[in-house]
């Protein structure tokens, strides 16, 4: 690996300072710039999304779990921002449904020609390989929040006096003997 010259390094830092997102709008604006769909976002509230909302949805889960202390707080929160999580995966689900139901049935009543059918067809698969992937998300997301409830709930017994085991790990093997 070749070293940077003390001159390299000299132009890189001159030229840094011309580059950039100076604003605080603009790094506002910026730090959007590779959200797509939120499901992974760092941001449990997106711009379209109600903060009332999220907030109701916050105080429920909180009068129903009754954490206490500062981590019980965080797997509420973490379960609150789950199930948001999953309301916003419901909503794009449908739009992914909606946007199948109306263009692709247009398009195979407009254009009967095989060249467009198949056109068709290669959407539909970009449009399948998308309903997979929202699937494994909020396969993972589902799996955190029960993770983190467990958890919780764990935290709760043994705060209560109750005795509870060591979570348990099942060896299942499908295999079928002949």
């Amino acid at each position: 690996m070749n070293m940077m010259t003390q001159k390299q390094f000299d132009a890189n830092k001159a030229n840094s300072l011309f580059g950039g997102v100076k604003t605080d709008e603009g790094k506002e604006t910026s730090r959007m710039n590779a959200l797509k769909h939120g499901l992974l976002s760092s941001h449990v509230l997106l711009d379209d999304e109600s903060e009332e909302e999220l907030a109701t949805l916050e105080n429920n889960i909180k009068a129903q779990l009754l954490p206490v202390g500062e981590f019980e707080l965080i797997l509420t929160d973490r379960i609150t921002s789950s199930i948001w999580r999953l309301k916003r995966s419901i909503k794009i689900e449908s739009s992914l449904m909606e946007y199948e139901h109306n263009d692709f049935d247009m398009y195979d009543q407009e254009f009967s020609n095989a060249k467009q059918k198949k056109r068709n067809q290669h959407a539909k698969l970009i449009k399948n390989d998308l309903t997979e992937r929202l699937m494994r998300y909020e396969t993972s997301i589902e799996r955190g929040m029960f993770r983190a409830l467990h958890e919780l709930q764990r935290m709760q017994a043994v705060r209560n006096g109750e005795k509870i085991s060591a979570p348990m790990a099942i060896d299942v093997d499908i295999k079928s003997k002949e």
